[in-house]
């Protein structure tokens, strides 16, 4: 059976985690809660519970050996370095990706990783794309929208050149939506249950409305956690485009092409939703991941998923199609 490559598996650091404490107000607060003795919060709602092994790697790699997994792409996920001013930023990015740097230095045939970037501040994102592809980065993080910002607005476009340019996989991440407050997201862990599912599948259908992936041939974007409510609402997407004109405006082919061009990661928890993803993205763009160290990651229960898939869907899902894509 050919190895395992989890491409949705996250890292925070200490340096980082104190620049939030110190600068991340009043957006990005840290306290705790009844699920965990120091999370992160958005606007007054819990969305990023920080446990010992974000910040371990040691453990990391010892506990890839006990679940089967042999290489992880690491990510920083938010809010990542999208907070403050372009120094605090571009400080919080830096911190993040030469972290990974070091640890990829320190296990190099387990570990790979992903920029982060300031992406408000595009002159100084571009500057460290750059630095970290040097570094050893394969691959960009975003997030689903950047405070705010939709991640198709002309602000980005400079970015997302550079990123085509360097045909770098994007793993597109959730973060907390528009509307928290509004939505009463602090309730029942909506964020984790729901509200990034919304921030995924209104970035990926924005994206496709507006052109995206014409524009960005290169573009390898990969819809994190399945493809969210993506694959489930496929249907209607294309039932829409079919009906109204203002769904047409910039595409010309129906909404279930371009998803067909999209990836999509293994992190579901049903195989009736792996399924599901498998029969909208197709067997080639779904890739193995596990959403570890959080306390809703599953590395063993994810892998038992993919393994139950027949021989050559699961072993596409287990690395081959993340070795495709992201050249390893």
């Amino acid at each position: 059976m050919v190895e395992v490559i989890d491409v949705h598996t996250h890292m925070y650091m200490k340096p980082w985690l104190d620049l939030i404490r110190e600068k991340g107000g009043p957006d990005y607060t840290v306290g705790d809660n009844m699920d965990s003795n120091m999370m992160i919060y958005c606007k007054g709602a819990s969305f990023a519970p920080l446990e010992p092994p974000h910040f371990d790697y040691e453990l990391r790699i010892k506990n890839m050996d006990n679940e089967g997994v042999d290489v992880a792409i690491l990510s920083m996920p938010g809010p990542s370095a999208f907070w403050g001013p372009e120094e605090v930023s571009l400080e919080a990015a830096q911190i993040t990706n030469d972290d990974f740097s070091s640890a990829q230095v320190q296990y190099p045939d387990r570990i790979r990783w992903m920029a982060a970037l300031p992406w408000e501040y595009p002159n100084a994102a571009i500057k460290e794309l750059k630095r970290a592809h040097e570094l050893g980065a394969i691959g960009v993080l975003t997030l689903g929208n950047i405070n705010g910002r939709h991640l198709t607005d002309p602000l980005f476009r400079p970015i997302w050149q550079a990123i085509d340019d360097l045909a770098l996989p994007v793993l597109l991440h959730p973060t907390a939506p528009p509307g928290v407050e509004e939505l009463q997201m602090s309730e029942f862990a909506m964020i984790g249950s729901i509200g990034f599912m919304v921030d995924t599948s209104v970035a990926v259908v924005r994206m496709i409305g507006a052109g995206f992936f014409d524009e960005y041939p290169n573009l390898k974007l990969i819809a994190a956690h399945a493809g969210a409510t993506l694959p489930y609402l496929a249907g209607r997407l294309d039932r829409v485009f079919d009906t109204t004109k203002r769904a047409k405006v910039n595409i010309s082919q129906p909404p279930t092409e371009y998803l067909k061009k999209i990836y999509y990661d293994s992190v579901c928890y049903t195989e009736d939703a792996l399924d599901m993803c498998l029969r909208v993205g197709g067997e080639n763009n779904v890739l193995y991941g596990s959403d570890y160290p959080f306390n809703y990651g599953d590395m063993k229960g994810i892998l038992a998923r993919v393994d139950n898939q027949e021989a050559r869907i699961r072993d596409k899902i287990r690395s081959q199609n993340t070795r495709r894509i992201f050249k390893i």
